[in-house]
């Protein structure tokens, strides 16, 4: 492994607490939705809010935390991960390409979550920024169909509750499907991370605390590259 006179600062503050935070509270508002609704929504609101201080942070943060230093186009992601399947991918002071395509891929779902979770709760409770626009006093986001029983009832209810009831259980799965897939995407991101870790012999959890990484690899093999800082 490397000592820190073979590091460089990479991580800041900012990014190191906040994806740490975002781990805790997206696995809190994950495990929480069945039992602890309070609970549920309040880590919720944590993860749609960092969503959106970190993508600001991608334009006006550290040099390291900014988009452009790790948002590569399709062909270098998959070189990159065809490199990594060899055992040789060069290695990057910043996220390598296939590091940056999963950090858009896990805000675009993390926002699509929140966006469904606070469109469900603007719907089913009436509360939240979303209230106006989707609340009881506006339309429901799916409505039932139109061939509705004339006299308004269905399943016992009036025909208003339904389509709300409706509305509500469409956006739940939706919301469902989101995190569902977010949860995934955190696995291959786990997964990503340790084989990095183990090609490159560096601890990048330990950089992710520090906000430290190595500037070249600790143990050069043939074949492995570094790329220089840009």
């Amino acid at each position: 492994m490397h000592n820190d006179e073979n590091t460089v600062p990479v991580w800041d503050a900012f990014v190191r607490i906040g994806h740490w935070t975002l781990a805790a509270a997206f696995l809190t508002a994950y495990f929480s939705a069945e039992e602890f609704e309070d609970l549920h929504v309040a880590a919720g609101y944590w993860v749609g809010g960092y969503v959106i201080a970190r993508t600001l942070w991608g334009f006006i943060g550290s040099p390291h935390a900014r988009f452009r230093d790790f948002v590569y186009g399709p062909r270098t992601v998959f070189g990159y991960l065809a490199d990594m399947a060899k055992g040789r991918p060069a290695h990057y002071v910043g996220h390598n390409p296939a590091g940056g395509a999963m950090i858009l891929a896990l805000l675009l779902c993390l926002a699509a979550t929140a966006v469904t979770g606070l469109a469900l709760q603007a719907q089913s409770e009436n509360e939240g920024p979303l209230a106006p626009w989707l609340g009881h006093a506006a339309a429901p986001l799916v409505a039932t169909p139109a061939a509705a029983p004339a006299a308004g009832i269905h399943a016992g209810k009036p025909a208003e509750q339904a389509e709300a009831g409706d509305g509500d259980s469409a956006l739940e799965e939706i919301h469902e499907l989101f995190a569902n897939l977010t949860l995934g995407l955190a696995i291959l991101h786990v997964l990503g991370v340790i084989a990095a870790s183990l090609l490159h012999r560096e601890n990048l959890v330990r950089a992710m605390i520090t906000g430290r990484k190595a500037a070249v690899p600790a143990v050069p093999r043939a074949g492995l590259a570094s790329r220089p800082e840009r």
